[in-house]
C-alpha cells in the first residue's frame, strides 16, 4: 500500500512542478491575447450606451408599429431622457452611437438636448420638431431603436457592406458606402501575392544557403538575418528614398537612360510600394523555414536520382521537391497569416490604393473610435484566416508542416 502510495506520489509531483512551471506563461498568453481578442469579439456585438441612457424611450419604440411617427408619450419620455442623459455627460457617446446608424443625427441630438431646457411643458411631438425637423422623419426613430440594441449584428452587416432595413430585411448599402468587401478582398489578393512573391525568391536563396559550405552558408544567412535587427520603421522608411519619383531607383533610370526625366515611375503610396517593401519585410519568413528543410536533405539523393537516368528537372520534382513541401507550408502560412494583419507597412508607403483592411481597423480603434464595428472586422478577418487554416489542414495536412 506504501509503495503504491509512494509512485503515485513520485508521478504527481513532476507534474505539479510541469504545471507551475507553465503557468506564467499562460497566464502571460491570457492576458496578452485571449483578453484582448475576447473583448474585441464583445465589442462587435455588444453595446449597451443608448440602451442604459434610454430605456423607457426604448421599451415605448418597441412596441411602434414604424410607419409613422411615434405618439406623444414617446416624444415626452424621449425629451425627459435626452436632458438627463445632457446632465449625465453621456449625451455625447449616444449621440454618435445614433449617428453611425443614421448619419446626420448627431448634431441633431446634441442641439435638440440644449434647446429642451426651455421647453416647460408639451406637447412635446411639436416642440421637437420645431426644434429641428428631424424628429418628424421616422428614421430618426428607427435609427433610436436600432442603436438601443445591447446585442446586435449591425457592425458585421456593416463590415461586409450590408445594412438592416425598418422592415427587418437586409439589403446592400449604397454604392458610396461599399468600402469594407473591397478592402477584405484586396487584402486576401495582397496577401497571397506577397506569399507567392516571397517563394519564387526565397525557395532558390534557402537552396543556396543550404547547399553552400560552411563560411558561404553563414555569410549568406547573417545578409538574410539583417532585417531582424533593423527596426521596421527604417526598413519601411528606407523603400521610401528609394522608390520615390526622385529617388535613388528613378535616378538610375534616368541616369542610364531607360527612362525620360519626365516618365519617372511612380513606385511609391501606391500597390506597387506596398508589394515592394512588404516582400521585403517577409522573405525572411520564407526562407528560413525552407533552409532548416533543406539542410536536413542529404546531395546525394539527387545524384542518385540522375544516376537512374532522372533529368535535372524530373529528379527535383519527384525527389527534392516533394521532400520541401513541409517548409513550403510553414513559410507560406507564416507569411500569408502576417500579411494580412499588417499594417504599418501599407499606412507609409501604401498611399489610397495601397491600403489593406487592417488600415480601416486601425482608423476606426485610433480616429473614429467606432471599436464595434473595428471590432466586427477584426472578427471577420480571424474567421476568414481559421477558414483558410482548415482549408490548408484537409488539403495539404498541418502536421506536414515543419519549422525544422
Amino acid at each position: 500500500m506504501n509503495s503504491n502510495t509512494n509512485i503515485k506520489t513520485n508521478t504527481l509531483r513532476p507534474r505539479l512542478r510541469a504545471t507551475g512551471l507553465m503557468l506564467p506563461l499562460l497566464a502571460f498568453i491570457a492576458v496578452t491575447f485571449i483578453a484582448p481578442l475576447a473583448m474585441m469579439l464583445v465589442h462587435s456585438v455588444y453595446d449597451p450606451t443608448v440602451a442604459n441612457a434610454l430605456p423607457e424611450t426604448l421599451n415605448l419604440l418597441r412596441e411602434w408599429d414604424g410607419k409613422s411617427t411615434p405618439d406623444e408619450a414617446v416624444y415626452a419620455t424621449a425629451a425627459r431622457e435626452l436632458l438627463k442623459a445632457r446632465q449625465d455627460r453621456s449625451l455625447g457617446r449616444v449621440a454618435t452611437r445614433v449617428n453611425r446608424v443614421h448619419p446626420g443625427l448627431r448634431s441633431v441630438f446634441t442641439r435638440s438636448a440644449r434647446n429642451l431646457q426651455n421647453v416647460r411643458e408639451g406637447p412635446y411631438r411639436e416642440a421637437m420638431i420645431g426644434l429641428n425637423s428631424a424628429w418628424g422623419d421616422v428614421q430618426t426613430w428607427y435609427a433610436i431603436r436600432s442603436a438601443g440594441d445591447r446585442f446586435t449584428a449591425r457592425h458585421y452587416l456593416n463590415a461586409l457592406d450590408l445594412q438592416p432595413l425598418p422592415d427587418g430585411s437586409i439589403a446592400r448599402q449604397p454604392p458610396e458606402r461599399r468600402i469594407y468587401l473591397s478592402l477584405l478582398w484586396r487584402t486576401f489578393i495582397v496577401s497571397l501575392s506577397i506569399t507567392a512573391i516571397c517563394l519564387l525568391l526565397g525557395y532558390p536563396i534557402a537552396h543556396l544557403i543550404a547547399h553552400s559550405p560552411p563560411r558561404i552558408a553563414n555569410l549568406l544567412l547573417i545578409l538574410v538575418l539583417v532585417p531582424f535587427w533593423t527596426s521596421l520603421l527604417v526598413r519601411t522608411t528606407s523603400w521610401i528614398v528609394l522608390l520615390q519619383t526622385q529617388g535613388v531607383i528613378n535616378d538610375l533610370l534616368v541616369t542610364l537612360g531607360l527612362i525620360g526625366d519626365d516618365g519617372r515611375l511612380a513606385m511609391i503610396y501606391n500597390m506597387t510600394g506596398t508589394l515592394v517593401a512588404m516582400t521585403h519585410v517577409l522573405l525572411p519568413f520564407m526562407i528560413l523555414p525552407l533552409y532548416s528543410i533543406m539542410r536536413a536533405i542529404p546531395p546525394t539523393q539527387m545524384s542518385a536520382a540522375a544516376s537512374l537516368g532522372a533529368s535535372s528537372f524530373q529528379a527535383f520534382w519527384r525527389v527534392y521537391w516533394p521532400q520541401t513541401l513541409p517548409g513550403v507550408g510553414a513559410g507560406s502560412l507564416l507569411v500569408f497569416i502576417l500579411a494580412i494583419g499588417y499594417y504599418i507597412t501599407p499606412a507609409l508607403v501604401g498611399g489610397s490604393t495601397g491600403q489593406l483592411i487592417s488600415n480601416m481597423i486601425a482608423y476606426h480603434m485610433q480616429t473614429s473610435l467606432n471599436w464595434s464595428l473595428a471590432g466586427a472586422l477584426g472578427g471577420i478577418l480571424l474567421v476568414c484566416v481559421i477558414a483558410l487554416y482548415l482549408l490548408y489542414d484537409r488539403i495539404v495536412g498541418i502536421d506536414r508542416m515543419r519549422l525544422g
